[in-house]
């Protein structure tokens, strides 16, 4: 009977976290709401978004956010568990014409930047992984394209194995190496920040209506399907998180020197790969 109880347990459990695992997988980190930037804070207003009358529902809403905002969260409020290997990153967002800044960026505990997503022209995808790899001068460059022309852009990124994926506005962009260890991982003991680089002096503005992380790579293959769809098309109905993401209070910044960040390695390794592309 005892051993009849703990198989029943045991087999509870494991459909439990494949329930779960399926869960996580089918649905995206929403993180404006993970940073609770839906409640408005300073530097944040709520205005019309990409489809400014859209099919069967009502119109978009976006968030402005402007040089005031400082937004920011530790990063276990978004992924309490571990940050997927192979992920998808995916926005829509309207970037202010000639900005070049980073619109979401995740540090390490002792401060490294892990992860960056810039806009503005041939834009980075920083990535560093726990064994500090890509090198600098490594990141993934999409040379030629601008994210910050100030108009709307469904932006997906997708990280599978040893590469990384953009696309833009519904078509696929460009497949780039992302020379990262096997086994890659990110630090979730840190901090996230939106909007922003520690100790860069540009900030992103502009609007932005989504702001999704997935933890598959395939979803940004799905982004304008499943996520982003065009204007004759409903919005999805509800925009889920993943169950085990708890929003608390978010966590604003202000000791930005106690962070050794790697500022110096990315600005000289951008300058570098930028004039390579020129």
């Amino acid at each position: 009977a005892l051993a009849k109880l703990f198989l029943h347990r045991l087999l509870h459990e494991k459909l439990v976290e494949s329930r779960l695992g399926y869960w996580a997988l089918a649905y995206p980190v929403d993180v404006l709401r993970a940073l609770q930037v839906p409640s408005l804070p300073e530097g944040v207003k709520k205005v019309p978004g990409f489809c400014t009358s859209r099919r069967s529902s009502s119109p978009d809403h976006a968030y402005r956010i402007t040089k005031k905002a400082q937004i920011s969260a530790p990063t276990k409020q978004l992924f309490s568990g571990r940050f997927p290997e192979n992920f998808s990153i995916m926005t829509l967002v309207k970037a202010q014409s000639g900005l070049q800044a980073f619109l979401l960026s995740i540090y390490s505990e002792p401060g490294i930047q892990q992860l960056g997503i810039e806009l503005g022209r041939s834009p980075v995808f920083l990535y560093e992984d726990q064994n500090g790899k890509p090198a600098a001068g490594e990141y993934p460059l999409f040379r030629g394209v601008n994210l910050a022309d100030g108009k709307w852009h469904r932006i997906a990124i997708s990280v599978s194995k040893k590469n990384v994926t953009l696309l833009l506005d519904c078509k696929k962009k460009m497949t780039l190496p992302l020379l990262r260890s096997n086994n890659a991982e990110i630090d979730t003991n840190g901090i996230t920040v939106f909007g922003a680089r520690l100790l860069d002096a540009e900030v992103f503005q502009g609007d932005i209506q989504q702001l999704l992380i997935a933890s598959n790579p395939q979803a940004a293959y799905d982004f304008c399907e499943h996520y982003s769809p065009d204007c004759d098309s409903p919005l999805p109905k509800t925009q889920a998180q993943d169950p085990n993401t708890y929003v608390s209070n978010t966590t604003r910044v202000h000791a930005h020197t106690h962070l050794h960040t790697n500022t110096h390695k990315y600005t000289s390794a951008r300058a570098h790969t930028v004039a390579d592309s020129i």
